[in-house]
């Protein structure tokens, strides 16, 4: 295979699992890694407030794995939905570019890739938490992919599985002091998450009643879903200010707070019931600043603090 191949293959794999979709949950995932490990100093149990470089990149590695995983089964379970659906039907298993043989090899592999990353938390941290809940959170991560068949409420099904992230990470780093603190982050990031599937699945009204799947815009209309959408990112900023005392946070995570929530107001602005232009506006590059923003300010905030 030349160099064009090379390239053209590792594309084709990352838009099956798109890839470029992990700047939503890394960020939260690092955010619980800091807190844990600043919990881990105050406890005398690390002797710096920030995690190692050995940590954060299992961190990376198993969120990369838990994320092609979850992402290649979802892809292989919805291809015929894919397929019947004019957006999505260019994916490439319904398009023909990759096999259902060679996507279950990829997920055999994504899997392998987050287990090891798992088992490395015991070889290198005594921590055998990672491991021992490592197939219960893939079980979990997958389900999402079936939700769709039977509730309405999918999508915060779907933003409780990627708010696992931040949990996991502090239980991989300090699970001594897993609390209320990563409870209150990981209902935010569910809401968070809900919130803009919803908005994002709009899109496919018209696909998923003709398939009977259960999304909010399909069952309740547009209209109503959105203003969930709004209750859920009003949510979203409600846990996410709560923090701030619960957490011990200070003025950067709270200047994080702040535009979070004007970009989740410019977000829901920018989709009305009858015009759904903007959607990938409002899912990809709002969403990204969004928790770039807040991931960052939250790490400067713990190793300022």
């Amino acid at each position: 295979m030349g160099k064009s191949g090379a390239i053209t293959l590792v594309h084709r794999w990352g838009e099956m699992v798109k890839f470029s979709h992990s700047i939503f949950a890394l960020p939260f995932a690092l955010m619980g890694t800091f807190l844990a490990a600043r919990a881990a100093f105050e406890a005398g149990d690390a002797i710096h407030v920030r995690p190692s470089a050995g940590q954060l990149g299992l961190i990376i590695v198993c969120m990369v794995g838990a994320r092609s995983a979850a992402m290649t089964f979802n892809r292989i379970v919805d291809a015929a939905y894919d397929a019947r659906n004019p957006r999505t039907a260019l994916r490439a298993i319904p398009a023909g570019t990759i096999t259902r043989g060679q996507a279950a090899v990829f997920l055999l592999a994504a899997t392998a890739v987050f287990l090891a990353g798992c088992a490395g938390f015991l070889w290198a941290y005594a921590n055998p938490w990672p491991l021992i809940l490592a197939l219960p959170v893939l079980g979990y991560l997958c389900l999402y992919s079936y939700s769709k068949r039977f509730t309405r409420w999918s999508h915060f099904l779907l933003g409780s599985a990627i708010a696992l992230s931040p949990v996991a990470a502090w239980v991989a780093v300090h699970p001594a002091s897993l609390g209320w603190p990563a409870v209150v982050l990981m209902a935010a990031v569910m809401l968070w998450i809900g919130g803009f599937d919803i908005i994002y699945a709009c899109q496919d009204v018209s696909s998923d009643r003709a398939d009977g799947l259960h999304s909010l815009p399909a069952r309740l209309g547009p209209g109503p879903a959105l203003w969930i959408a709004r209750g859920s990112h009003l949510g979203t900023i409600v846990l996410l200010a709560l923090l701030i005392p619960l957490a011990d946070l200070g003025w950067l995570y709270g200047c994080g707070v702040i535009i979070v929530a004007a970009l989740l107001a410019v977000e829901n602005s920018l989709v009305r019931p009858d015009d759904f232009s903007r959607i990938n506006l409002a899912f990809f590059t709002v969403n990204g600043v969004i928790s770039l923003v807040l991931g960052g300010l939250t790490i400067a905030d713990v190793l300022v603090g």
